[in-house]
């Protein structure tokens, strides 16, 4: 009898396997049937640019196809967003997008066009990057300790830049300010690029920047790091402190970036896609390229990307609505 139970439990064992197994060849032999389009919203370079392509090629080679970034920048993401929405729901019309278009832009624009939940399936969480609070060194700020005591002093006479209102950075300082209790001005800039530029020439004192952009800058003495917005200290820099670390817990706000695919694309496919891209991204030469653009692979596959997702938009929906942000 004990047997022919054990029998039974293999034979079911073995049909479970066979039937993962024909679902998974399934979904290969799916992807491999066509070509790849790997939607970039923004321009070409940066951290988007980068994870587009080092994907396409990845897929190239994995399933012998053709892939392709489509850079297609505007309206905040959207136009690229919308290609994807439109595309043929097979795994070969796939989206790399930053956090703050599924997460704040949602809340932070009246009319957004899309249901991030309806429109697109979430397919993976790629990588992630830490954030930094500087100082312009003339402030004669060196440490948060030392910010908060100065704004706490003078309410309203400190500031800081940002690269646009309802960016990650922005909501970065604005949680900060929650959670530190103090007034700090934001000051919108149309970009990153002037932001720092008026941060270091003393036009502004303080900004959140994502640190691969300003770890020259920190390196050179023209910014002070005060602090990362990280639940830990970054391999980048690990001479930098959290802001847990120095008595203001709460504000863990990492730029991140995911791949989405159309809404309807059968979720075999999803996870499939999911396990390529976790393999292309822990190949050894990857990983280097994107150590030297201060991203680490972060892998959050299909329902637990969608989880995170649907976390943070109520987490920075609770934020735009208490600190009143609104687009300009």
């Amino acid at each position: 009898m004990n047997s022919r139970r054990s029998l039974l439990c293999l034979a079911s064992v073995l049909a479970l396997l066979g039937t993962s197994a024909h679902a998974q060849s399934a979904a290969e032999k799916q992807l491999a049937s066509d070509k790849f389009t790997l939607v970039a919203p923004f321009p070409a370079g940066g951290p988007i640019d980068t994870l587009a392509r080092v994907l396409a090629d990845g897929l190239a080679k994995r399933y012998n196809q053709v892939a392709v970034v489509d850079n297609a920048p505007g309206a905040a993401g959207n136009i690229g967003m919308d290609k994807v929405k439109r595309g043929k729901p097979d795994g070969h019309t796939l989206l790399v997008i930053p956090a703050g278009n599924l997460t704040v832009n949602p809340t932070l624009m009246p009319k957004f066009p899309f249901d991030i939940q309806k429109d697109f399936v979430p397919v993976a969480m790629l990588a992630k990057t830490p954030n930094v609070l500087v100082a312009n060194p003339a402030t004669g700020i060196k440490t948060v300790a030392e910010l908060i005591a100065q704004a706490k002093a003078k309410p309203d006479a400190l500031s800081y830049a940002s690269p646009g209102v309802g960016s990650g950075l922005h909501l970065a300082g604005e949680l900060f300010k929650s959670q530190a209790n103090v007034d700090i001005l934001h000051i919108a800039y149309k970009g990153t690029p002037p932001a720092i530029n008026d941060v270091i020439g003393g036009t502004v004192p303080l900004m959140f920047s994502n640190l691969p952009t300003v770890l020259p800058h920190i390196k050179s003495g023209k910014l002070v790091a005060l602090a990362v917005t990280d639940s830990v200290r970054t391999p980048t820099a690990p001479e930098i402190p959290t802001l847990a670390e120095l008595g203001v817990p709460g504000v863990v706000v990492p730029s991140w970036y995911g791949l989405l695919a159309p809404a309807g694309t059968p979720p075999e496919v999803a996870a499939q896609l999911a396990r390529d891209a976790a393999a292309i991204l822990a190949e050894p030469a990857v990983r280097e390229r994107l150590q030297g653009q201060g991203l680490s692979a972060w892998d959050l596959q299909t329902t637990a990307f969608d989880t995170h997702i649907r976390d943070e938009t109520a987490r920075w929906a609770k934020v735009i609505k208490a600190r009143n942000i609104t687009m300009e």
